[in-house]
């Protein structure tokens, strides 16, 4: 299992006392899947997607992350473990403006570790990022700034990018909702295509009910609980 959740728990400090933003949750998330996490605003959506990217350390419970029990690293290496084993897509690109769409890519690599010094680990980082780049059509772009790039090619660029270090998961926040319905579709269509063809665990919080039909499952949270719906009975 690449990623697992086990009864997890987080609260937060609330004036004297604490609010609850995950009660238990559970969540096992195999490889080559998608799972889509949907809920109203305050819900635990965000939560549950920190306490997964090691960013928050839950009260109680597991995180396991490609085999890794999280709670057994410290600080060092929790970031270790996100520069190596988990890929992020935040809401908003956040792109580097004076860097090209490749070089967005690269500085990744360089970030964790895997670039190296030497001409040919630079080179292998780049071929690397043309790589990524073709796979979410972007290979004719490469060299483009994000300025001159529209909102869901940057959108691609950004999980290009989480791509770069060959995670075994992918957390992916409403990439979706800056765009319109046609190039939402097409982004949710990639990331699918992704998710199978590099075999990563891929949990997506999203708003957007209207493309779910595409995903491996949907779960959702309300109040720091999760929930997932039966599926509808046979009409004999």
């Amino acid at each position: 299992m690449s990623l697992l959740l086990d009864q997890v728990t987080l609260t937060y400090p609330d004036g004297d006392g604490r609010v609850t933003a995950l009660d238990s949750v559970s969540l096992a998330v195999p490889p080559g899947t998608l799972t889509a996490v949907v809920g109203p605003s305050g819900s635990g959506k965000s939560s549950l997607l920190a306490v997964a990217a090691t960013l928050v350390t839950p009260d109680r419970g597991r995180v396991v992350v490609a085999g890794t029990d999280t709670g057994t690293l410290d600080r060092a290496g929790r970031a270790a473990l996100r520069r190596t084993r988990i890929g992020i897509v935040f809401q908003q690109p956040n792109l580097l403006p004076s860097l090209t769409a490749a070089e967005q890519l690269v500085v990744m690599a360089h970030l964790s570790g895997g670039s190296g010094s030497g001409r040919g680990s630079r080179g292998a980082a780049r071929a690397r990022a043309l790589e990524l780049l073709d796979a979410v059509g972007l290979a004719d772009q490469a060299g483009r700034r994000p300025h001159q790039l529209s909102g869901g090619q940057r959108q691609r660029v950004n999980i290009a990018r989480a791509l770069m270090n060959d995670p075994a998961v992918l957390l992916v926040d409403e990439p979706t909702s800056a765009l319109d319905h046609e190039r939402g579709a097409a982004v949710l269509d990639l990331l699918v295509m992704l998710t199978r063809a590099r075999s990563t665990a891929t949990v997506l919080v999203t708003h957007d009910r209207a493309h779910l039909d595409r995903v491996d499952r949907t779960v959702t949270v309300m109040d720091g609980r999760l929930s997932e719906p039966r599926p509808r009975p046979l009409r004999l």
